[in-house]
C-alpha cells in the first residue's frame, strides 16, 4: 500500500449515543463475511483502500467491529488499560479451552502471564537451544537430497517436538501419543476459528465437531501425563513447563487446576509451533529467491554473529505476517481512540499485514530486504505477535528457535535458489502458510571453517 499521508477519515456519529465512528463500509454482512473467510489478505487490502487507516465493519464471528492501520492507533490501543479494553471477542480462548492464556482477562490474565513467564524468557531458553539443534538434525536427516520438497510440515515437526520436551522433560509413548494427535487438532482448530459455533451440524464436515473429537483424546492423554508427573518422587527436580506448573502458586498460594493446567500446555503445544513453524516455511521461501541475501546468511552462519538472521526474521514476519490480526473488545462505556469513541460491545482489529504493507512505514515494503533492520530495532508499525499486555508470551522463545533452526540449516545444506514466481498465501485458520509449503532444494554442504 502506498500513501502520501497519515489522514484519517472523519469520524461518523452513530446516533445520540455520542459514539464516533470511522466510516461504516456499506457491504451487506453476509458479503463481509465471505470476504473474510474466502480470502481475508484481499477483503482486508480493498477496505484499507477505500476507507483508509480505520473503517467500521459488522462481520460474522466478531460482529461490531472497527478495523485499524494506523501506527499511532494500534499503539494507544495496546496502551489501553483493560477495565476499558479487554482481549478480543471471541478470542482462541474457545477453542483452546476457558482455562488457556487466551481466555484469562483482568487479574487472572496477569496472574497466570506472571506464572508462565519466566520458563519462556530468560537464561532458560539458553538452555532450550541443544533441544533444537537436535530435533533439527534428527528430522533433516530425512529429507530428500536434490529434489524439491515442502518444508511446511518438517518445522512443523520440529517445532512440534521441542515444544513437547520443553513442555514435558521426557520422551515417552504418551508423548508419542500427543505427537499424533496434535497436528490434526491443530488443523481442525485453526479452521474452526473461522466459523461460529455449528453445535451437531454438518457431521465430518464441521471443523467444530472434528476439533471436539480430538480434543477428547488429547484430555484423555494429557490426565494421564498429569497424574503421572504429581506422583513423580522427582518432581521437585525437574525443570520441565510441566513440572513447572505443578509446583507454583499465585500470590495467593493457590495452584492451577488439572483442567487449567491441560488448556494452557495445549495453548503452549498449539500456538507454541504452528506459527514459528510457518515462519521458518516462509523464510525458506523467500530467501531461496534472493541469492544474494542467503549468500551472505550462509556466511554468518560460519560464525559466532546472528545479526543478519535476526533481521531476516523480522523481514520474513513484516513480508510475510503468518498471523494478520489482533484485537481488543471495548468493555467500558466507551472507548476513546484518536478522533473516535467508540462504544461497548465493539470489537477493535490491528490489521497487522496493512501495517507491514504501508510505504509510510516501511519504504519500498514489496522489497524483501532484511537490511531495513540491521542497526534498527522494529519500529511500532512492526507488530508480529500483537501488543500491549497481549503480547504474545513465547515471542522470545520463537526467535529462538527460528534463529537456531536457520543457522543450523544454512550450516549443513545448500539451499538451490530459484527464479520461480514467489508462493501465494494460503490461509490455514489462525495462519497464513506459503501455498505449496515453501518447496526447496537442498543439497548437503561441507563447511570450510
Amino acid at each position: 500500500m502506498t500513501a502520501t499521508s497519515l489522514d484519517v477519515p472523519a469520524p461518523i456519529a452513530l446516533g445520540d449515543s455520542g459514539a464516533l465512528l470511522p466510516p461504516a463500509t456499506r457491504l451487506p454482512t453476509v458479503v463481509q463475511g465471505i470476504g473474510f473467510v474466502a480470502d481475508r489478505r484481499r477483503t482486508l487490502q480493498w477496505l484499507s483502500h477505500r476507507y483508509g487507516s480505520a473503517t467500521t465493519l459488522r462481520i460474522p464471528v466478531f460482529g461490531d467491529t472497527v478495523l485499524i492501520s494506523d501506527p499511532v492507533l494500534a499503539k494507544q490501543l495496546c496502551q489501553t488499560t483493560t477495565d476499558v479494553a479487554a482481549n478480543v471477542k471471541p478470542n482462541l480462548g474457545r477453542i483452546l479451552g476457558r482455562g488457556s492464556i487466551f481466555a484469562l482477562e483482568g487479574t487472572d490474565h496477569r496472574r497466570r502471564r506472571k506464572l508462565l513467564t519466566p520458563p519462556l524468557h530468560g537464561k532458560r531458553i539458553k538452555g532450550y537451544e541443544a533441544i533444537v539443534e537436535e530435533e533439527f538434525a534428527a528430522e533433516s536427516a530425512t529429507w530428500p537430497m536434490g529434489r524439491g520438497f515442502a518444508t511446511l510440515d518438517p518445522m512443523m515437526r520440529i517445532t512440534l517436538n521441542v515444544i513437547l520436551r520443553v513442555a514435558f522433560g521426557v520422551d515417552d509413548q504418551q508423548l508419542d501419543d500427543l505427537r499424533r494427535i496434535m497436528p490434526a487438532l491443530v488443523e481442525n482448530g485453526s479452521r474452526a476459528t473461522k466459523f461460529p459455533d455449528l453445535p451437531n451440524l454438518g457431521g465430518r464436515f464441521n471443523p467444530h465437531l472434528r476439533f471436539s473429537a480430538k480434543r477428547a483424546e488429547y484430555d484423555a492423554v494429557i490426565g494421564r501425563i498429569i497424574t503421572h508427573a504429581r506422583s513423580d518422587s522427582h518432581l521437585a527436580e525437574r525443570d520441565d513447563i510441566l513440572a513447572l506448573m505443578l509446583q507454583s502458586r499465585y500470590d495467593d498460594g493457590t495452584a492451577m487446576t488439572d483442567s487449567e493446567i491441560a488448556d494452557e500446555l495445549l495453548t503452549l503445544l498449539a500456538a507454541g509451533h504452528e506459527t514459528t513453524a510457518t515462519t521458518l516455511a516462509w523464510a525458506v521461501e523467500r530467501l531461496s529467491r534472493h541469492p544474494k541475501i542467503l549468500a551472505d546468511l550462509v556466511a554468518e552462519a560460519d560464525t559466532d554473529e546472528n545479526t543478519l538472521r535476526t533481521a531476516t526474521i523480522q523481514e520474513v514476519q513484516r513480508s510475510r505476517p503468518v498471523i494478520d490480526l489482533f484485537g481488543r473488545h471495548v468493555v467500558a462505556t466507551e472507548l476513546e481512540l484518536g478522533p473516535y469513541r467508540i462504544p461497548k460491545g465493539y470489537n477493535v482489529v490491528v490489521a497487522i499485514s496493512l501495517l507491514h504493507d504501508d510505504s509510510r512505514q516501511f519504504t519500498r515494503p514489496e522489497r524483501f530486504d532484511p537490511q531495513r533492520f540491521v542497526g534498527s530495532p522494529p519500529s511500532q508499525a512492526w507488530l508480529p505477535f500483537g501488543g500491549g499486555t497481549r503480547r504474545c508470551i513465547g515471542a522470545a522463545f520463537a526467535h529462538m528457535e527460528m534463529d537456531i533452526v536457520l543457522r543450523e540449516l544454512f550450516r549443513h545444506y545448500t539451499i538451490r535458489t530459484t527464479s520461480a514466481r514467489g508462493e501465494g498465501w494460503h490461509s490455514r485458520g489462525v495462519a497464513y502458510a506459503p501455498r505449496a509449503g515453501g518447496r526447496v532444494v537442498l543439497s548437503p554442504r561441507r563447511r570450510t571453517v
